[in-house]
């Protein structure tokens, strides 16, 4: 059975919800296809807030679009798109004020005056009583973070998801798209393995978006929810044109639980948690004295992992870890606006946060990398593919992304996405070549079959052994701090696994919904996403945001202000890598201003 709709969006999260919304809204007949029911989504662990420069708060008085515009550029290193910036930071006080409008329950201003950690006294006044409240990040110059508690996520997807319902946008969840059906040069959809069934289909669309979000779990510690595979960005990948972006820039999150990896949202520390070492030294302030644990993550995170290499972690049966401290912020505020991270530490580590120590370190958090877009939304290489949220490079956030723009970036580029998907539906006049497409989409069908087919008949690998190895190199050699040498062993080995992939078999019948079967199926694009990471990171010579080379510690403006593009050629056994550069708008590379990074970069400029 074929499906055919206007909009084909793959991935029902923040992102897709909100391009589907908007496209909806302007007459577009849209398809929403969800690994899982869309409130499941991984948007519904976002826990601390979406950055928008409302100005509603006393530490907040003097923020702007223009204030926004400047940190997003800094914590990015200057690695991102300005254009893209600017319009982001110009829309995201609307777009939060949107959202309040469907439902969902911004934590609000109340006014008094009250003391916060490190002796610090503010006093919120009345006539700002019951606005947006918001809160510190990292990173930023005001409080920016609008929040509902600590379940800003879960609050913005199902308020979100009931707009879909109430708009009565088609939702086909437990579905995978396998591959896009494309000639090289325009997408009309997808083909799709239904995922209870085991059946393939193909959905026609006259346009496409893949919001899949990010690629996480490919490396074996992860924030991410399990379905964060990267999939879609290996969609693209596979169709040989379409480029991704900056995939070498991957984000660590300061605190991520041990063990397990659960993430405890930077509101934590905006709300003046402390980082503590094994004797309860609170270290954070001998790197950075001023932002301390308020700094930009990538250098929060280097910070902590030095701490814990000069021997300062806390030594535990999963490795060396440090401290969360929230004791001294106390029960009512910990249980009012750290509600899920005090469920969080409670069910997952027996602990109570309002008592204990939280044991974290460094996680893989975020992929800043993703399919490369226009302004748009539009992806570079095909007509009619568009790329939002987590999935897409955008590129909002160059080499590292500030606390709270992820979240706010899903609803602000689900809009603009939506709205240029529909004005390309009513502008498209091009003839609909039928005949063409259906004979695309069953050859498309032949060839996934044929690989099913190859699969059951038994190779001597098997997918699960090969993706943990692939977990493991990446977390080995590809992770917070890098070497030339520990990238071309990754490289080498990555490529040594994409060639055993030719060699999948099954254990099980992989007939049905079978989960062995959907993990062959995936695993080489998978293997081939991780050679773009390790093979960006190898070939750019420089430390820039999240993109740390122990051999190459300075920012170099000079060679390397351009950004990755990766494509991989059909019959191609790597990645062909070129570059575009980064267009200098409005603000030019200067210093972070982040302490440890301020350093790092006075070398860059001074070499530069």
């Amino acid at each position: 059975m074929t499906v055919r709709s206007d909009l084909l969006v793959i991935g029902a999260g923040l992102a897709g919800e909100r391009v589907a919304i908007e496209a909806a809204s302007r007459g577009s007949d849209v398809i929403l296809l969800s690994l899982v029911p869309p409130r499941r989504s991984h948007s519904a662990a976002a826990q601390g807030g979406m950055q928008a420069a409302l100005a509603n708060m006393a530490a907040g008085a003097d923020d702007s679009p223009d204030v926004h515009f400047v940190d997003t550029v800094k914590g990015s290193d200057w690695g991102c798109d300005q254009d893209v910036a600017r319009l982001f930071t110009d829309s995201a006080p609307a777009a939060v004020r949107e959202t309040a409008y469907w439902g969902v329950p911004w934590s609000r201003v109340v006014p008094g005056r009250r003391e916060m950690p490190d002796g610090i006294w503010v006093e919120e006044s009345e006539e700002k009583a019951g606005l947006i409240a918001a809160r510190a990040f990292g990173g930023t110059q005001s409080w920016r973070a609008c929040f509902a508690s600590d379940g800003t996520g879960h609050s913005l997807m199902y308020a979100l998801d009931n707009e879909v319902l109430r708009l009565g946008i088609a939702v086909h969840d437990r579905t995978e798209a396998v591959s896009l059906i494309q000639d090289g040069e325009r997408c009309h959809g997808a083909l799709i393995r239904d995922l209870r069934t085991g059946e393939l289909r193909p959905y026609l669309a006259r346009a496409t978006v893949i919001a899949t979000g990010g690629h996480g779990r490919i490396y074996g510690h992860s924030t991410n929810g399990v379905i964060n595979d990267g999939s879609g960005m290996a969609l693209a990948l596979n169709t040989g044109v379409v480029p991704l972006g900056n995939m070498e820039s991957v984000q660590f999150h300061p605190t991520g639980v041990v063990p397990g990896d659960i993430l405890v949202s930077e509101a934590c520390r905006g709300d003046g948690g402390y980082l503590l070492d094994a004797s309860g030294h609170r270290f954070m302030p001998d790197y950075e004295p001023e932002k301390k644990e308020l700094a930009s993550r990538d250098v929060v995170s280097r910070c902590m992992m030095r701490h814990i290499r000069q021997g300062f972690g806390v030594e535990s049966p999963y490795g060396s870890h440090l401290w969360l401290d929230l004791r001294h912020l106390g029960k009512d505020h910990i249980e009012r606006n750290l509600q899920e991270v005090a469920t969080i530490t409670r069910d997952f580590l027996g602990i109570n946060a309002v008592t204990e120590l939280i044991p974290v370190r460094p996680t893989q958090h975020y992929s800043m990398g993703g399919i490369r877009t226009s302004i748009k939304g539009e992806a570079y290489g095909l007509e009619g593919l568009f790329a939002a949220g987590e999935a897409a490079c955008w590129d909002l956030h160059g080499f590292n992304r500030l606390g709270g723009n992820s979240v706010a970036e899903t609803i602000v580029a689900g809009k603009i996405v939506g709205a240029s998907v529909a004005e390309y539906l009513e502008s498209d006049d091009s003839p609909v070549r039928q005949n063409a497409i259906t004979k695309l989409a069953h050859e498309s069908i032949k060839q996934t079959e044929a690989r099913i087919v190859k699969l059951r008949n038994g190779g001597s690998e098997h997918a699960l052994v090969l993706r943990q190895r692939v977990a493991e190199v990446l977390t080995e050699k590809v992770g917070i701090f890098r070497t030339g040498s520990e990238l071309d062993e990754a490289v080498m080995e990555l490529s040594e696994l994409l060639d055993r992939s030719t060699r999948l078999g099954l254990r099980s019948s992989g007939r049905g919904a079978n989960p062995e079967l959907a993990d062959a199926l995936r695993l080489p694009g998978i293997i081939r996403l991780a050679i773009t990471i390790a093979q960006g990171a190898q070939m750019r010579t420089e430390s820039r945001g999240s993109h740390y080379r122990e051999d190459y510690p300075h920012r170099d403006d000079v060679n390397w202000l351009k950004r990755t593009l990766a494509t991989w050629p059909e019959a191609g056994e790597g990645p062909s890598v070129t570059y575009e550069p980064v267009r200098i708008t409005d603000l030019p590379p200067g210093d972070r201003g982040y302490g440890e990074g301020s350093k790092e970069t006075e070398g860059a400029l001074s070499d530069a």
